[in-house]
């Protein structure tokens, strides 16, 4: 065996700036130091130059009187409520058409790329030229398009269309009656969780229960049973109540009831068709990405064209479609922003109206910035969080 000596190469001290290690730690820090001094600089630039020009700062405002209305609102609101509950009103309503367009672009999205691959060419081709008509046009020329067809295309609502004295369709919104409030309602809701939770664990047991015996389990009818069936329960151990109430015509519009807007219909409307366009390409070029032997082999087991899109392409594809997908789910909820054309009251809209009253720009601009940083880091991880759970593992 050969004794390497004192002085051989593999001893030799390796001077600290050439040490890869040291260099990069010190790479980091300079570059964090950096950053941090430019954030100081901007910061205290700002906090003086507003103390120079009086203008007040910080957020102290949000629990001062907003006085505004709000058209639209998930939750109870009056112009008399702070600012800080009109901007929680203006979140909610961004995400409300956030996680709708997310759903239905899905939806759709996966429909029409799935037409596309159809062997019907006529189909192909609709499906195609639905694809190139969205996704070349900006979205906000949608939006536009949209509001001003929903806006114009119906009356006012002394001349509203009546079908059956309970739904009002006008220029104001669809009008329809909606059950009035009843204690047994918040139980109903935690109802519908739990059916939600008992269809997840019984599909994973139905999947299980398929691995080990090979008989298939009709777990999506099962999970819907379980989604629908333990409100009406609720409902019913409840008393069954049954009062409504109706939309009616007093004045200029309508009161009672609710109501669908036509700019939240005109947003909701123009996300989904845009987004699902490029959602889509996304699941087409997933399909097209697997081997052709996987349609083969299911061809031959007997399956049928759906059976075969639904239980061996479109499992394998997830794989290549989840990251992408993330991008449009993202896109949508920051494309929600363009609601402030329609006069949709989301968080811009809410928050460019606290800034025209306080006149805090800074603040209420990072408050945008971060509900959106915060909304989109949670929708990645989830995302990132499913691309690992249906990964291929080796074994």
């Amino acid at each position: 065996m050969a004794v390497e000596s004192i002085g051989s190469p593999q001893h030799a001290k390796i001077a600290p700036w050439n040490d890869p290690v040291i260099r990069g730690w010190v790479f980091q820090a300079v570059v964090v130091g950096l950053v941090g001094f430019l954030a100081w600089f901007l910061v205290t630039n700002t906090v003086e130059n507003l103390a120079r020009q009086k203008i007040a700062s910080g957020y102290a405002y949000l629990s001062h009187e907003a006085g505004f209305e709000i058209g639209d609102s998930m939750i109870s609101y009056s112009p008399a409520n702070t600012y800080a509950r009109a901007i929680l009103v203006g979140m909610l309503n961004t995400l409300k058409v956030a996680g709708l367009g997310i759903i239905f672009a899905t939806i759709l999205g996966t429909l029409i790329g799935v037409g596309r691959l159809s062997p019907n060419w006529l189909l192909a081709k609709i499906c195609e030229g639905y694809v190139e008509a969205f996704r070349n046009v900006p979205l906000l020329l949608w939006l536009f398009l949209f509001y001003k067809m929903i806006s114009e295309a119906f009356p006012g609502p002394r001349q509203a269309l009546n079908v059956l004295n309970a739904l009002f369709l006008s220029n104001r919104g669809l009008y329809f009656p909606v059950p009035a409030a009843d204690p047994i309602h918040p139980w109903m809701g935690l109802g519908l969780l739990a059916g939600i939770a008992g269809a997840v664990v019984l599909h994973r047991w139905g999947k299980q229960r398929q691995a080990a015996t090979g008989k298939p389990f009709p777990s999506i009818w099962a999970g819907a049973a379980l989604i629908v069936g333990l409100p009406i329960l609720i409902w019913l151990a409840g008393g069954a109540p049954h009062h409504m109430s109706w939309p009616e015509l007093k004045g200029f519009n309508f009161v009672g009831g609710t109501v669908i807007q036509p700019e939240f219909t005109a947003l909701l409307l123009g996300l989904v068709l845009y987004t699902s366009a490029f959602i889509a390409e996304i699941v087409r070029s997933g399909i097209l990405a697997l081997n052709k032997g996987q349609s083969e082999a299911a061809a031959a087991l007997g399956l049928s064209r759906a059976q075969a899109m639904r239980l061996v392409l479109l499992p394998q594809a997830l794989r290549l479609i989840v990251p992408p997908m993330t991008s449009q789910y993202l896109n949508i909820t920051k494309n929600s922003s363009l609601a402030i054309a329609i006069g949709y009251p989301d968080l811009v809209a809410s928050v460019n109206v606290t800034i025209n009253q306080t006149g805090q720009a800074i603040e209420n601009v990072l408050i945008i910035m971060v509900a959106y940083l915060s909304v989109s880091l949670s929708i990645s991880a989830f995302m990132n969080w499913y691309n690992k759970r249906i990964a291929l593992r080796e074994r």
